[in-house]
C-alpha cells in the first residue's frame, strides 16, 4: 500500500513532498533484478570494445564509439522517457524499457551477418534506449520503497545489484567473446576472407546478447504480471506550463540539482573511461603485459571492487554525512588515478582497478543528494539525471582522443577522468547539509 500524506516542501516553492512509502516489498526483489540486468549489460561494453577494435582495426577514438553510441542515447531518451513513465507509470514503463532493450539485443543480429561497423553502434543505441527507460523508473522507485531517511543507504543497496551484474557480465564475455579471439589478426586480411573473418569472429557477440534477451523476456513478463502493484503512484502534471518546465528543465534553476546533474555527467564519464581501457591499459609492458584474454578478466576486478564498496557502503551511509563520504570517495579515485599513472607493474595496474571501490557510492548517492524534496517531479528529475548519464558518451571518446594525440599514452590521457572526481569532490561538500 502506499502511503499517500504529505508536506509542504521547506523550500517554499509550494510543491508536495510525499511523506510516507510503498509498503511492497515484493517489489524490491523486480528492482534488484533490473539494476542487476542493466548494469550487467552496461560493463559488457568493456570486454566488446576490444574485441571490435580488433576485428574493425580501430583507432582508440573509433572504437570508444561504441561508449559514444551507447551513451548518447541517455541523451536523447533521458527526458522522453521520463514523459513516457509518467504517462505509463512505474511498471509498465518498466516493461515498455526491457520490449526496447530486447529489440536491442536482436538488432545485433544484421550487424553480425553484414560485419558492418555501423550497425554494432546502431543495435548499442537501441539497447541503451531501454536501458535509459529502465533506469528512469529504477532510482525513483527504489527511493519509494522505504523511509526518506534512508533513501541514500537504500540505493546504494541497489546499486550493489548493478555491480554484481557489471562483476559476473564480464566474467562471462571475457571467454566467450574474447576468448574466441583468433590467432589470426584482422590487419592481416583483406577483401572477401576480411568479411567473412568479421562475421565469423562476431558471432560470439551475437550470442551473447541473444542469451541476455532471453533472460530480458522473462523479467519482462514478471514486471508485467505486478503491473498493478502501485495503485496510487503519483506523478504531478505538466499540461499548463511551458515547454521548458514540461520536459523537467527549470529543476537545472535549482543549484543543488544542477549542479548534482554536471556530477552525474563527469561521475559516469570516468567510471566507463577507465573501465574501457582497463583491457588496453594492464596488456601495456610496463604494467602487466597480459594477454587480451587474461587482461579482460580483471575487469570483473574493477566492478567488483563497486560491488564490495556498494554493500559497505549501504551501511556506512547509515552512520556519517552523504555528502562527506562522496567528498572522501572521490578524493581517494583522484589519488589512486595518480598513483596508478606515476608508477608501473602491479602497483600501476591494481591501484587503476581499484577506482572501482572508490566508485561504489558516487552514483547513488549523487542523485539523491541532487534529487532531495523533488517530490511529485521525481520522475521529472530522474530523466534529467539519465540525460546526464551522457557523460558516459563525451568523456571516453575524448580521453580515447586525448590518448591518440599523445601516441596511445593512456597514462596522460588518464588526467581527464581524474580531473571529473575533483569536481565531484567539491559536489559532496557543497551537499554535506540536508537541502
Amino acid at each position: 500500500m502506499i502511503d499517500t500524506t504529505s508536506s509542504t516542501d521547506p523550500d517554499g516553492n509550494g510543491e508536495e513532498v510525499p511523506g510516507g512509502h510503498v509498503d511492497a516489498p515484493e517489489l524490491r526483489y523486480f528492482v534488484f533484478a533490473l539494476f542487476f540486468i542493466f548494469g550487467g549489460i552496461t560493463s559488457l561494453n568493456d570486454v566488446i570494445i576490444p574485441k571490435l577494435k580488433e576485428l574493425f582495426t580501430l583507432s582508440y577514438t573509433e572504437a570508444m564509439l561504441v561508449q559514444f553510441c551507447f551513451f548518447t542515447a541517455y541523451a536523447v531518451i533521458g527526458i522522453p522517457g521520463a514523459m513516457l513513465v509518467r504517462k505509463l507509470g512505474y511498471m509498465r514503463g518498466a516493461v515498455a524499457g526491457l520490449v526496447v532493450m530486447i529489440v536491442g539485443c536482436l538488432a545485433f543480429i544484421p550487424a553480425s551477418q553484414t560485419a558492418y561497423y555501423p550497425l554494432f553502434l546502431a543495435a548499442y543505441f537501441v539497447l541503451a534506449a531501454g536501458v535509459v527507460i529502465v533506469q528512469v523508473v529504477s532510482n525513483p522507485l527504489i527511493s519509494l520503497l522505504g523511509p526518506r531517511k534512508t533513501t541514500s543507504s537504500r540505493l546504494t543497496f541497489a546499486q550493489a545489484f548493478n555491480s554484481l551484474g557489471t562483476t559476473l557480465f564480464p566474467m562471462g564475455g571475457s571467454i566467450l567473446i574474447l576468448g574466441s579471439l583468433a590467432h589470426v589478426s584482422a590487419s592481416e586480411l583483406s577483401g572477401v576472407a576480411l568479411d567473412t573473418y568479421r562475421r565469423e569472429e562476431s558471432r560470439a557477440i551475437v550470442h551473447g546478447y541473444l542469451g541476455v534477451a532471453v533472460a530480458l523476456a522473462f523479467v519482462a513478463l514478471a514486471v508485467w504480471l505486478f503491473r498493478n502493484r502501485l495503485p496510487a503512484e503519483r506523478h504531478e502534471t505538466r499540461g499548463h506550463h511551458s515547454l521548458f518546465e514540461r520536459l523537467g528543465l527549470d529543476l537545472l534553476r535549482r543549484m543543488r540539482f544542477g549542479y548534482g546533474a554536471l556530477c552525474i555527467f563527469l561521475y559516469v564519464g570516468a567510471e566507463v573511461t577507465i573501465g574501457s581501457l582497463i583491457v588496453s591499459y594492464v596488456m601495456q609492458d610496463h604494467v602487466l603485459a597480459l594477454p587480451e584474454a587474461s587482461a579482460g578478466k580483471l575487469i570483473s576486478v574493477y566492478w567488483g571492487g563497486a560491488m564490495v564498496g556498494r554493500f559497505i557502503g549501504s551501511a556506512v551511509l547509515r552512520m556519517f554525512s552523504p555528502g562527506k563520504v562522496l567528498t572522501f570517495n572521490a578524493l581517494a579515485a583522484l589519488v589512486l588515478i595518480a598513483v596508478s599513472t606515476h608508477s608501473g607493474g602491479p602497483v600501476a595496474a591494481y591501484s587503476l582497478l581499484a577506482v572501482g571501490l572508490m566508485n561504489s557510492v558516487m552514483f547513488p548517492t549523487i542523485f539523491s543528494l541532487a534529487c532531495e524534496k523533488l517530490g511529485t517531479r521525481a520522475a521529472d528529475g530522474s530523466g534529467i539525471i539519465n540525460v546526464a548519464i551522457c557523460g558516459g558518451a563525451i568523456i571516453p571518446v575524448a580521453t580515447g582522443a586525448l590518448a591518440d594525440a599523445t601516441g596511445g599514452n593512456l597514462s596522460i590521457a588518464l588526467a581527464l577522468p581524474a580531473l571529473c572526481y575533483a569536481v565531484i569532490a567539491g559536489f559532496g561538500l557543497y551537499a554535506r547539509k540536508p537541502a
